[in-house]
């Protein structure tokens, strides 16, 4: 009994220091578990704001707000020229375009209207007042009442020959107003563009040799805004050659149809005069 008495109390001795040592080895690592994961908690903060900062990459610092918020007067001076060139260009195709439809209705007109009438300025009185045709038309009949004085030394075919024509070229530099100006801006803009890209490298160029950084973000921003000022002459050009020739091209088959009608005019006003 002693002997198991004996074994006894060891034993519980043995498990009381177990528990002791198994309770300091929690407390002991509870801090070193802690301080490792203090650094995780640190570090998020700043995947959050490496997650902002990958959000706003697409807020570009040397976009074209940048330009014009960062222009000097040179600068501003051609993008207000360029805005103007783009602005001029789209109001005359809209315009021409608008005019050009206008005048082919008073083409179905004058088809419809004026050579079923019984003279010519019957079917002058059924035009639109507005139309070219009505204006050729009264050219024309008034050449056949004024032929007398000095004009009467010119023989008469070739006395309304030079009414009509000069009625139908009046009418043909109505139709061709505003295309100049096209013609301008497709031939200039480019190089308006260019000199603001010039001026805008001269003046990056200065500002990065004065303040002595030649790094690619101190270059990139200026040197790429004033890139933008070629891209940008480019774009006002480009629409402004293609609104040309669309326009000219339908022009010439608008004023063929009016020297068709001019010449018909000429022929039934000789016709007319021939048997009064």
């Amino acid at each position: 009994m002693t002997v198991f008495t004996k074994f006894n109390e060891f034993a519980r001795a043995w498990v009381l220091a177990l528990g002791l040592a198994t309770a300091a080895l929690g407390v002991t690592t509870t801090p070193v578990l802690a301080q490792t994961a203090a650094p995780a908690a640190v570090a998020t903060p700043a995947v959050v704001e490496g997650a902002k900062k990958v959000e706003g990459a697409g807020d570009n610092p040397y976009g074209i707000v940048a330009l014009w918020t960062n222009a000097h007067s040179v600068d501003m001076g051609v993008l207000i020229i360029l805005g103007i060139m783009s602005m001029g260009s789209w109001y005359i195709l809209v315009i021409k375009m608008l005019e050009q439809r206008k005048v082919g209705g008073f083409a179905k007109q004058a088809a419809e209207n004026f050579w079923s009438a019984g003279t010519v300025a019957q079917g002058a009185a059924a035009l639109h007042k507005d139309s070219p045709y009505q204006f050729i038309a009264a050219a024309g009949l008034e050449a056949t009442k004024k032929h007398g004085g000095l004009m009467g030394h010119i023989p008469l075919n070739d006395w309304i020959t030079m009414s009509i024509q000069r009625s139908v070229d009046r009418v043909n530099r109505e139709m061709q107003g505003g295309l100049s100006f096209l013609a301008t801006v497709g031939s200039i803009s480019p190089f308006v563009g260019l000199f603001g890209t010039v001026w805008g490298i001269y003046n990056a160029l200065t500002a990065i040799g004065m303040s002595g950084q030649a790094s690619i973000d101190k270059v990139a921003g200026p040197v790429g805004s004033a890139l933008i000022m070629t891209a940008l002459g480019l774009a006002v050009a480009v629409p402004a050659v293609l609104a040309y020739n669309y326009l000219i091209a339908r022009n010439k088959g608008v004023m063929d149809d009016i020297r068709g009608f001019g010449s018909d005019l000429h022929s039934v006003l000789l016709g007319t005069a021939a048997k009064s």
